[in-house]
């Protein structure tokens, strides 16, 4: 019931976070491209990537925290159902190049981001 407990707290977090940094983003650059949902997963990427490689390469987080802040924190921010979504209707609209940019873009980069996660935490060590 903690792990559960501390998911849901978590997520919520996660979620208020994607909703108010993706906005943040999409007030600067606009509306044209899914800027708001490619910045959280990227931001995301990195994250999970740093909590990982903390979590399960040192005592620094415990179980519980890991847990809490990948499946939940990081599960609210990430918005792959967003992404999915923003991408179709970009191809229903003719938008081909934008969708093919958005996961192209989204994909490459987002494993970038895990790797530089992962990378920095190695680097610290």
């Amino acid at each position: 019931m903690k792990i559960a407990a501390t998911i849901a707290l978590f997520c919520a977090g996660g979620g208020l976070t994607r909703y108010y940094l993706s906005g943040w983003v999409y007030s600067l650059l606009g509306r044209t491209f899914p800027y708001g949902t490619f910045a959280v997963n990227i931001i995301g990427a990195y994250c999970i990537g740093v909590i990982m490689e903390l979590g399960l390469r040192s005592t620094m987080i415990s179980d519980t925290l890991r847990i809490g802040l990948t499946v939940g924190f990081m599960g609210g921010l990430t918005t792959f159902s967003t992404f999915s979504y923003e991408t179709f209707k970009l191809l229903e609209d003719g938008q081909f190049v934008m969708a093919f940019t958005n996961v192209l873009a989204s994909v490459a980069v987002c494993l970038l981001c895990t790797w530089l996660g992962i990378v920095t935490v190695r680097s610290l060590a």
